[in-house]
């Protein structure tokens, strides 16, 4: 189990992470979820011991990172899946950190096979591609069989079937009864692996809930609009409250607002839709709505092609 105390962190007049708590429980696969800037690499840095908090303490399964005798047993972590140093090869990064452990070599070759690294085990890392630099990081985190993960972004650059096999392993891994926690950008990942959602913004907390319930909860029911003229459109549904996303070119997902009103105005002005489309709310959408006041750099859609 994770847990953060009022963790507070400041960096001179600046504070990234503001009287922050939450519990990260075992069985269940946590989503940390946070705009750019929310202070979630600091979180996960301080749950790790590598920044100390100014304020509040972080413990995993009832310690300090730093009190655990074998922390790698207890805890994996994938921060920055590149920090591995380019003249080794696979194997040895992972046999050094083994030995720091006691750990056998037949684990080894376990997470080895586990990730998929077993053919190029013996490779240089400076070969390696950014997908498999990103299954040699996991690998690492699951070294100890620890009983509690947390990943920043596990699925950076791997493939649809990268991406498929470490959604399973996640889920497989809190179905053992294992804590984990994993912060992404990609939403509808999120809501294809995570069953609880803590999200913050500004480094407050702003959410601590289901997936479902944060979901159902949400008034930000979207409607999906096809037309050929997407960027005059959204300049002329913008207003407090209505949000614009777009998945693709020609394509607006507009939130706080109806599916009526959306077609009055395109009528209005002439434009015409080749789809007007009302949907429930989706994780990205009510994550939209929730973060919009704490977006560190928010955009628009100016200069959307049409």
């Amino acid at each position: 189990m994770l847990t953060a105390q009022r963790l507070t962190k400041r960096y001179g007049d600046r504070t990234v992470v503001s009287d922050l708590s939450f519990t990260v429980r075992p069985g269940t696969v946590t989503g940390f979820l946070g705009p750019n800037g929310a202070g979630k690499s600091t979180t996960m840095r301080m749950l790790l011991g590598l920044d100390a908090p100014t304020r509040g303490h972080a413990t995993v399964n009832g310690r300090s990172y730093a009190a655990h005798p074998a922390p790698l047993t207890e805890v994996g972590a994938l921060l920055e899946a590149r920090s591995v140093h380019p003249g080794r090869t696979a194997h040895h990064h992972l046999q050094a950190l083994a030995l720091t452990h006691g750990i056998p070599r037949t684990r080894v070759d376990h997470v080895l096979a586990l990730t998929g690294l077993t053919d190029v085990a013996h490779r240089r890392v400076k070969g390696f591609s950014l997908g498999m630099g990103q299954r040699l990081g996991i690998a690492a985190a699951l070294l100890g069989d620890p009983a509690v993960l947390i990943l920043d972004e596990p699925v950076n650059g791997l493939d649809p079937e990268g991406v498929l096999w470490i959604r399973t392993l996640l889920k497989s891994l809190a179905a053992e009864g294992r804590t984990v926690l994993v912060s992404s950008h990609l939403m509808s990942e999120t809501a294809l692996t995570a069953e609880h959602l803590v999200i913050i913004g500004r480094g407050r907390l702003l959410a601590d809930t289901t997936v479902a319930d944060f979901v159902r909860a949400s008034a930000a029911g979207t409607t999906r609009v096809v037309t050929p003229e997407a960027t005059t459109l959204a300049h002329l549904l913008t207003a407090p409250g209505v949000t614009l996303t777009t998945d693709t070119p020609g394509t607006l997902l507009v939130g706080g607002t109806d599916a009526e009103h959306i077609g009055r105005t395109a009528a209005a002005h002439g434009i015409p839709l080749h789809e007007l489309t009302p949907g429930a709310a989706s994780l990205e959408a009510a994550f939209m709505d929730l973060t919009r006041d704490a977006l560190e750099y928010p955009a628009t859609l100016e200069g959307t092609a049409a």
